[in-house]
């Protein structure tokens, strides 16, 4: 007997957009009314997977469409024709991306080819710089015209959107890394075997405060790896600070930092930790030193205080809040505000006690809501 329920198809293919949208599944999922189908594109094979893991989602369709050294060019047109096949097969009400990846952009488009309507979690983000962060800043632009429903985690995001005149289907949910950071919490007190892996960590580096660090970033390949590499093992070298790195697997990361970090004793350099050894680690640590996007969100609701190797970012509501700074891939400059955050007590209160602008933990359910409502119209 056929399915009469609408289908909503959420795509997603990367390991932060599978942090992102476990919630809005398990929301959506809750809703009788609809029938959820979830499909991956594997643009990060062995990352997603992790998530995936941890939250219990099996995805209804996996393209698996990820290959070692492909071009975005090639990866956005096998994207393309790939997500188109599965919405020609799937005929929803209605598709699902999340933020700024290749995946989302060319959900959006396959789905508009098809008129299909698209709805945006985590909309509205914007650095002003089409190549900072790259290609993603673009790759959310995209996105934008096509979506008649964009949640926008932030008043911030949703100003953004207004300045580019998409002001219909607006609606501010909050973040749902939010909503998978205490998910995930909550598991975690109540299954520590979850993040037991990091007890080696935890007492190797027992008395120090650890400096948790995590890059990747494309416009920091080549010298600006290097130069934090550089500024990573002068922080190391201070006797009273360790320094935790999940070790990103892209071929521009591990090959500069094991060159220069390989026989410090005060780094470990760890393989990519899973979503609970993740947050396990944001609460070890004393601070976040970072280019990543989803950690400048996560750190702060726990009390961490951000340092971004970044010139800009698509998230300043929590460089006005205080919870995080951008402080650029130069190595006196990392080295110097990672001190100062050290040695300076107020500092670090000022940032650590700073309030988190992101969400209080309900953005799926606000945004499972909407588009239950938008189909049944």
């Amino acid at each position: 007997m056929s399915d009469a329920r609408p289908t909503i198809l959420v795509v997603f293919g990367t390991r932060p957009e599978a942090i992102k949208l476990f919630p809005v599944v398990r929301a959506l999922a809750e809703r009788p009314g609809l029938r959820v189908r979830t499909c991956v594109t594997a643009q990060h094979r062995g990352l997603l997977d992790q998530v995936l893991g941890i939250a219990g989602l099996t995805p209804d369709i996996d393209l698996d469409l990820m290959e070692p050294g492909q071009s975005l060019d090639r990866l956005t047109a096998r994207l393309l024709t790939g997500l188109g096949e599965v919405i020609d097969a799937e005929a929803p009400a209605r598709v699902v991306v999340q933020g700024d990846t290749a995946t989302a952009m060319a959900g959006a488009l396959a789905a508009y080819y098809r008129r299909v309507p698209v709805a945006h979690v985590e909309a509205g983000l914007r650095s002003g710089d089409i190549y900072h962060p790259w290609p993603e800043e673009v790759n959310r632009r995209i996105v934008a015209p096509i979506a008649d429903l964009h949640f926008a985690p932030t008043d911030t995001a949703a100003a953004a959107l207004a300045r580019e005149n998409v002001t219909a289907g607006v609606h501010v949910t909050g973040n749902t890394v939010i909503d998978a950071l205490h998910w995930t919490q909550a598991r975690i007190a109540e299954d520590p075997a979850l993040a037991v892996g990091l007890d080696p960590v935890a007492e190797r580096f027992a008395g120090k405060r650890i400096v948790l660090v995590t890059t990747h970033r494309r416009e920091n390949f080549g010298g600006g790896m290097a130069a934090i590499a550089r500024a990573i093992a002068r922080i190391a070298d201070r006797p009273d600070v360790a320094v935790l790195f999940p070790v990103h697997p892209n071929p521009n990361v591990g090959p500069v930092m094991d060159s220069i970090l390989s026989g410090c004793p005060n780094v470990a350099q760890v393989a990519p930790l899973d979503y609970p050894h993740f947050v396990r680690a944001l609460g070890l640590c004393h601070l976040a030193l970072t280019d990543s996007g989803g950690v400048q969100e996560e750190a702060p609701a726990l009390a961490k205080p951000v340092l971004v190797m970044r010139e800009t970012t698509e998230r300043p509501e929590g460089i006005a809040a205080g919870t995080a700074k951008l402080i650029g891939a130069d190595e006196e400059r990392i080295v110097s505000e990672v001190f100062t955050l050290l040695d300076d007590k107020a500092a670090y209160a000022a940032m650590a006690r700073a309030h988190n602008p992101y969400g209080d933990g309900h953005a799926a359910a606000r945004i499972a809501g909407v588009i239950a409502d938008a189909v049944g119209r």
